[in-house]
């Protein structure tokens, strides 16, 4: 058997803002499948976010500070607004994590996925299915949801839910 590969992985996304099914996916890409793991926080203009971009890619990197004490990994918050494939290929990386919640996902992951094989073969896509009690959340339902002063926070951290709520209400 040969030596083992250092492992480098980014997961993009917009994280606006980062819900507990993204600390999930972080948080078992880290601990199974990555030795460095960069969460890579998009612009994402299209999506009109309700937070900047710095205050996006802060919430990140507060919310997984607990989880760099808990696993080998190495984890990083980068922000970025160029193509994904450019982003890693920056890092080196070898695999991009993507998280899939329900089949309505899989076709844009599909997508997405083949067109950025197409940039650079070298690097996999891995997907990692939500666990049971995150697959129905999503970002914009939690914005949704708190704009309409619903109760966020089985969906969110405390720290998230209370910077979420200042900022809508």
């Amino acid at each position: 058997m040969s030596e083992s590969k250092f492992r480098i992985a980014i997961y993009p996304g917009t994280f606006d803002p980062i819900t507990n099914g993204h600390l999930d996916i972080i948080a078992r890409a880290a601990e199974h499948l990555c030795d460095k793991l960069v969460i890579s926080v998009a612009v994402n203009a299209g999506k009109s976010p309700l937070f900047t971009l710095f205050e996006r890619a802060a919430m990140v990197e507060s919310e997984v500070a607990n989880l760099k004490d808990s696993v080998k990994c190495e984890i990083i918050v980068e922000p970025f607004e160029c193509l994904l494939m450019h982003q890693a290929q920056k890092f080196n990386a070898d695999l991009i994590i993507r998280g899939l919640r329900a089949i309505s996902d899989f076709d844009y992951e599909f997508q997405m996925t083949g067109m950025n094989a197409m940039l650079n073969r070298e690097i996999e896509t891995v997907f990692l299915m939500a666990n049971g009690k995150n697959q129905f959340i999503s970002s914009r339902f939690v914005k949704e949801i708190c704009q309409l002063n619903g109760d966020i926070e089985q969906f969110v951290s405390p720290q998230v839910n209370q910077i979420l709520n200042k900022k809508i209400k």
